[in-house]
């Protein structure tokens, strides 16, 4: 019972040291950017959404709507990101890339958004740096940012 208990012990402790270098690896890297004016496509891992790319799929979300009244999009999206614990990383023009660090393992998440003004959507993208999965998180955080956009947008 004792060397069960061990072991138990030691394959926790090796899950744990597992998540927090996942953790420290996923502080390299950087968003991909646009490729060809858009947001990059999901990979095959379930740890990423993206409403760029309207295939349907697990992978696709609604992008975030504005109406015309809508002065800048690109900055109430940005200053939403920014309450929510986000932090930006970069912006230029219509695009903007900012990252999402969680608590205990200190993983890093990239979202970028980008403005499609003849479209009058903000097309966005939330991807896991590492890992497989990401048990839903990028989703439930890109729909409190369409809440909590729409409660700021005209």
């Amino acid at each position: 019972m004792r060397t069960l208990l061990f072991v138990v012990v030691l394959l926790l402790l090796a899950v744990v040291i597992y998540f927090f270098v996942l953790g420290n690896r996923s502080k390299s890297g950087e968003a991909p950017g646009l490729s060809a004016g858009e947001l990059a496509q999901c990979g095959s891992k379930p740890n990423c959404v993206c409403s760029e790319h309207n295939e349907k799929n697990d992978f696709y979300i609604e992008p975030l709507a504005f109406t015309a009244e809508a002065t800048d999009p690109l900055a109430t999206v940005k200053t939403v990101i920014q309450e929510m614990g986000g932090e930006v990383v970069s912006e230029t023009g219509d695009y903007l890339a900012t990252t999402f660090t969680s608590g205990i393992f200190r993983f890093v998440d990239d979202v970028e958004v980008r403005l499609d003004q003849e479209n009058s959507v903000l097309h966005i993208r939330s991807a896991s740096r590492v890992g497989h999965s990401d048990m839903g998180a990028n989703r439930k955080r890109m729909e409190q940012l369409w809440s909590l956009f729409d409660q700021k947008s005209p």
